[in-house]
């Protein structure tokens, strides 16, 4: 019986990458043919200029159709390797598709979160349900707020800033990923990330990380699309 994919990344022991790529509304499909590719890179949901001046068109069609797109072909393939190794009974090479696996999976995840989690004219502060979570777990929306530039700011290296839920506690955490995968907590749900590869925004801000997560908190994200992710979290 051929196994696919979905099954795959459960059996793979990658749960917590698989059930957030089916929550996020971008896991494989169930079924389909040899050809089919099991994971696609989303359309952005808005044009490559609209998020300017804040985020320029040029960066967005270099991260968006090259580098997001990359760990979509990467996913892919590791996806298939590991499909090959089932086959032919030969795990010689188990350890790097299982690293390919989660870099590429949680590469190709968080991206994927992260462009939704912006809008033209975002910004300011969120409202209902998610602002009295944040006020509940953080003391205030400002509290948070410093904790998640702080804590985004200080990654090391290549990166990202997480505010994730965890569905066993319900409260909220503040968590940074060193490139996409390491120091994640399994079980937790991002529901928003903001990525400080210098691929997400050397262009036009150079070294300039804090510039570019200020701008990304006062202007570009998008609360409502946070919400959403919460509520589906709990749910």
């Amino acid at each position: 019986m051929k196994l696919d994919r979905r099954e795959f990344l459960r059996l793979a022991g990658m749960g917590a990458v698989a059930g957030s790529l089916a929550t996020a509304g971008f896991a494989a499909p169930e079924g389909g043919g040899e050809d089919k590719m099991a994971f696609e890179l989303p359309d952005l949901p808005y044009a490559y200029d609209a998020l300017e001046p804040y985020y320029d068109e040029q960066t967005v069609r270099l991260h968006h159709d090259k580098h997001h797109a990359a760990y979509v072909a990467g996913l892919n393939g590791a996806v298939e390797q590991a499909e090959r190794m089932l086959k032919s009974g030969d795990f010689g090479h188990a350890k790097a598709v299982a690293k390919a696996t989660a870099f590429h999976g949680s590469g190709h995840m968080l991206h994927s979160i992260f462009w939704t989690n912006m809008k033209p004219g975002g910004g300011g502060e969120p409202t209902g349900e998610l602002a009295e979570a944040i006020s509940k777990q953080f003391g205030s929306f400002g509290s948070f707020k410093k904790l998640f530039l702080a804590t985004t700011n200080a990654v090391e290296g290549s990166g990202w800033g997480i505010l994730a839920f965890c569905p066993t506690t319900h409260m909220l955490a503040v968590l940074q990923a060193e490139k996409h995968e390491n120091l994640a907590v399994w079980g937790l749900m991002p529901i928003l990330a903001l990525d400080v590869w210098e691929h997400a925004c050397y262009l036009k801000y150079q070294n300039k990380r804090t510039e570019w997560t200020k701008a990304f908190m006062d202007h570009l994200v998008n609360w409502d699309e946070v919400a959403r992710r919460l509520k589906e979290a709990k749910s």
